[in-house]
């Protein structure tokens, strides 16, 4: 668990998909995320398993954010295990990532939780490199990333049309 001044970063738990099918049943929030599954309950279960394999076999995933105070559930965000599968350094990665309720939205939650979650991975995994991919529309996650570091170095078309802009953080 980490705490900051206004959240706590905690590991998922059993029914947190849950809480993410939820999350990503508001379309402002699954709108830069690819197409709508039809059946979120049972994509966010796999989702959660996944994530729950990030942690088990490499020692870092996605954490789920509330607010310190309130105890409210905030969204998810971290740093996952990934393999995309259509090369440009983003196989066999870091691969950071962030979600925030849209009730959340605009009080920089996705800064701050982030840059606790990317302060943890620098100290306890070692890697020097952490790969993102948003799509070109999504300002808000665009200035934020650069905020954290991450530099565009390419793009890439995905499956469903969309083209998603390729960001990495590298420490010198």
């Amino acid at each position: 668990m980490i705490e900051t001044e206004r959240l706590v970063l905690r590991l998922p738990a059993r029914d947190d998909y849950l809480l993410l099918r939820d999350l990503l049943a508001d379309p402002a929030v699954h709108r830069f995320l690819g197409p709508q599954p039809e059946d979120l309950t049972t994509e966010m279960f796999r989702r959660a398993l996944r994530a729950a394999g990030s942690w088990q076999l490499y020692g870092y995933g996605m954490f789920m954010v509330c607010e310190k105070a309130s105890g409210a559930f905030v969204g998810q965000l971290g740093m996952f295990h990934s393999l995309r599968g259509f090369g440009k350094g983003m196989d066999h990665t870091a691969e950071a990532a962030w979600m925030i309720a849209r009730e959340h939205w605009g009080r920089g939650y996705a800064e701050e939780g982030m840059r606790a979650a990317l302060d943890w991975f620098d100290k306890t995994q070692g890697q020097d490199r952490i790969a993102c991919m948003i799509e070109p529309e999504n300002a808000a996650s665009v200035r934020l990333a650069q905020k954290l570091g991450f530099v565009r170095y390419a793009e890439h078309l995905l499956d469903d049309g969309a083209t998603v802009d390729l960001f990495e953080r590298v420490k010198a």
